[in-house]
């Protein structure tokens, strides 16, 4: 059984494949769901969590630019702007977690997928963020 923490590391890959070369959405959601035995509830999260994400990028993507003033978002890795969106969709607009453990899985994608300082930075931007999820 795939876990949650392990779906969203396979919608962060999407997310940077989509990103980075511009691969039509289906197309890799589709190719990353064959390539793991996911229960149909994860399937969903995945496609639901992709497809939020890519509607409300633009949206998103402000709350970076105004979170993330030292870095244009253009120039910020492609890993740690996918982590980004993936904990500010979660944040923001999902609720179906905590902020907290949004954040924290977000910190732990970093870990494992970013430089050593994408978690202090993506820990940071999302501290902000949160901020607007409790008004």
């Amino acid at each position: 059984m795939v876990t949650r923490r392990k779906a969203r590391a396979l919608t962060l890959q999407a997310l940077y494949e989509i990103d980075l070369v511009k691969h039509e959405r289906e197309a890799v959601v589709t190719k990353r769901l064959a390539t793991r035995e996911l229960s149909e509830e994860n399937r969903s999260f995945i496609r639901g969590l992709v497809d939020g994400i890519i509607q409300r990028q633009e949206e998103i993507d402000s709350y970076i630019r105004r979170f993330a003033t030292a870095w244009p978002l253009e120039q910020l890795s492609v890993i740690d702007r996918n982590i980004l969106r993936l904990a500010i969709f979660e944040v923001l607009f999902d609720n179906e977690v905590s902020v907290k453990v949004a954040i924290n899985e977000a910190v732990e994608l970093a870990k494992k997928f970013g430089s050593d300082n994408s978690p202090k930075f993506i820990n940071g931007v999302l501290g902000s963020v949160s901020a607007l999820a409790d008004k």
